[in-house]
């Protein structure tokens, strides 16, 4: 009997010890600088080919020391990258720009960034993907704002055309 008071006793000591561990490991930063992105994927949808995309991917360090951007590698060369050159503070934000050329590209594109840094979790990406469509084939698109403006948009090729809508 004496054994069994002293068994649960013990279980009941290290499971509390446990679940205090967990909550202090929880609560405290990273050791070291972190990079967390506020988005990992831009869809940048349906374009002609030809057109240009530019998106800026904002992070953040989420680490206890400065982070330091040494490096962005793209998978194609029809993507070029720019980056917060100067250390990033703990809690502070940075950008990586992205600027992807669709001349000569078709159909579905996925354009990963490998961004290179002293973050203890290695190298992190990030991508941009979308459709590249002929422009000769293109259809047309249509943009229609919320039912209290009453406005639509449509753009066909180079030509724009504004209609205003009645409401009912």
């Amino acid at each position: 009997m004496t054994k069994m008071l002293l068994l649960a006793l013990g279980l009941a000591f290290a499971g509390s010890y446990t679940a205090q561990a967990q909550t202090t490991a929880a609560t405290t930063k990273a050791a070291g600088p972190q990079i967390k992105f506020v988005e990992e994927k831009y869809d940048f949808g349906s374009i002609k080919q030809g057109d240009i995309v530019d998106h800026v991917f904002k992070f953040k360090n989420t680490g206890t020391q400065p982070l330091v951007i040494s490096n962005v590698q793209v998978s194609c060369g029809c993507t070029v990258p720019d980056w917060t050159k100067e250390p990033i503070a703990p809690g502070k934000m940075g950008m990586i720009s992205a600027k992807f050329n669709s001349a000569g590209k078709m159909g579905m594109q996925t354009k990963v960034l490998t961004i290179e840094s002293n973050s203890a979790a290695g190298a992190a990406t990030v991508s941009l993907v979308g459709e590249v469509k002929d422009p000769s084939t293109a259809s047309a698109t249509a943009d229609v704002n919320t039912a209290e403006t009453g406005k639509q948009k449509t753009k066909d090729g180079d030509a724009k055309v504004k209609a205003k809508m009645k409401k009912s």
